[in-house]
């Protein structure tokens, strides 16, 4: 008599197809839904790239924008670059920016015209009137920082006012809410599954680059970019999830070794992009250098006020859902003991890909939050990731409510910090509050302690 191997039908996937001998269950070889779900994704991935504008197009530029130290954009300043055999000269737009197309890479003196600028605004430094340049690929991106008053000395004063700090405020809320939707979905991730996704922020440009595609096609934003989330969570999201991590859970590989494979997609994701779109910044074609409502001695873009609500309506149903919806529950049991909800009969596969959807989705929409406040760049995800990181660790690894606390106070931070620090280091500033926060509460602010030993 043959002894029949005993089969566990624990070891393989809850989608996996079975077929029953003897009372036993024994997994097929045939799983068409997963061939299906790979060959849609990959079929979806091609159209986008197709109809991707080609990156020979994009020129060599250096760009930027001013804005006064209340955040006002500085309107018609006129900026010089001047090289060997070259010289060009432009003005500032409606939102203060400013691109200049230069022939090739090399070093070129950009020089602001003093004379252009408002009445009451100049130089923080002096050197910054007249500033040597190294372009190498793409675009150049050059900040300038201004001051009150004429006589071009320290702003140590004169940054210190009502208006300003008004303005931070409400910008570091804003900044906050669009951290919130990035963070609330990694942190989603990191919880169901442990993995640490240094690839998320690439779910931020995807989704921008997404909508971007469909707005260059000729849909209005208002069409492209709901339609540029459900494509990002699905294709970006459950496709992801489907072909890479799924089989990578099944051969049981490691966290360090999953968190590693997160790195090498993300740059890979980054330079795909960089090929296929070039790395000029784009715009959506609508809503652009919208001029902003006063409100007292702050000045708020309508666009800013419609994503910022969206967004937070966005974080309020995602809480919603956790704490409500059945798959919602079983989120949070998967979160907490994932062997544990899968032996009471909880489909521990099909919440990940839930959480995934989700994940992308939410990612997406900061994407195209970010696009429309600043440029669509193929790097735009990976300079807010370690700000998501900051807030998520902040609040709590693997709490909603603290990525969503950790983002309102990195985002306030961020910007309040502008007031002591140049602009271009603001990001430090997160990362330090963060440092002194854990030495403190190595739990985070809404973080659980937990016992050793």
């Amino acid at each position: 008599m043959v002894n029949t191997p005993k089969v566990n039908p624990s070891d393989y996937a809850p989608d996996a197809h079975y077929i029953k001998a003897k009372g036993k269950r024994i997994r097929t070889r045939i799983r068409p839904r997963f061939y299906v779900g790979a060959l849609l994704t990959t079929i979806a991935a091609c159209l986008l790239l197709v109809f991707a504008p080609s990156a020979a197009a994009d020129g060599t530029a250096i760009v930027g924008t001013l804005k006064g130290p209340d955040g006002a954009a500085l309107t018609n300043v006129s900026l010089t670059v001047v090289a060997e055999g070259f010289t060009e000269t432009v003005s500032t737009g409606a939102d203060g920016a400013f691109r200049i197309e230069v022939p090739k890479g090399g070093k070129y003196q950009l020089s602001v015209d003093a004379a252009t600028l408002p009445t009451g605004i100049t130089f923080s430094k002096a050197e910054d009137q007249n500033r040597s340049i190294l372009v190498l690929m793409g675009d150049k991106k050059v900040l300038f920082t201004f001051a009150s008053g004429t006589d071009g000395g320290s702003t140590t004063t004169s940054s210190f006012t009502w208006a300003r700090i008004s303005q931070l405020l409400v910008d570091g809320l804003f900044f906050g809410i669009l951290i919130a939707l990035g963070a609330v979905g990694l942190n989603l991730i990191f919880g169901t599954t442990g993995l640490t996704n240094f690839s998320h922020g690439e779910l931020l440009t995807l989704g921008a680059f997404t909508a971007i595609v469909l707005n260059e096609l000729g849909l209005n934003l208002i069409i492209a970019a709901p339609l540029a989330i459900i494509i990002s969570a699905i294709l970006w999201g459950w496709g992801q999830n489907k072909i890479l991590w799924k089989p990578l859970r099944r051969r049981k590989t490691g966290l360090i070794a999953s968190m590693v494979v997160t790195i090498g997609l993300a740059i890979t994701i980054r330079y795909i992009l960089l090929l296929f779109f070039g790395g000029s910044p784009r715009s959506y074609q609508q809503f652009a250098g919208q001029s902003g409502l006063e409100f007292g001695p702050v000045s708020i873009t309508p666009k800013s006020i419609v994503f910022a609500v969206l967004a937070a309506i966005a974080i309020a149903a995602t809480v919603i859902w956790l704490q409500r919806s059945r798959i919602g529950k079983a989120t949070r049991a998967v979160s907490d003991n994932p062997a544990l909800a899968s032996a009471t009969g909880i489909d521990v596969e099909r919440v990940i890909s839930v959480v995934w959807i989700l994940g992308a989705g939410l990612a997406a929409f900061a994407g195209i939050y970010l696009g429309s406040t600043q440029d669509v760049t193929w790097n735009m995800g990976q300079r807010l990731l370690l700000v998501m990181f900051a807030a998520v660790t902040l609040g709590g690894l693997g709490t909603i409510y603290g990525a969503i606390v950790g983002a309102l106070v990195v985002g306030m931070f961020v910007q309040l910090s502008t007031l002591i620090i140049p602009t271009e280091m603001k990001t430090v500033g997160a990362l330090f509050l963060m440092i002194i926060i854990l030495l403190v509460r190595p739990q985070g602010i809404l973080g659980r302690r937990e016992r050793v030993g």
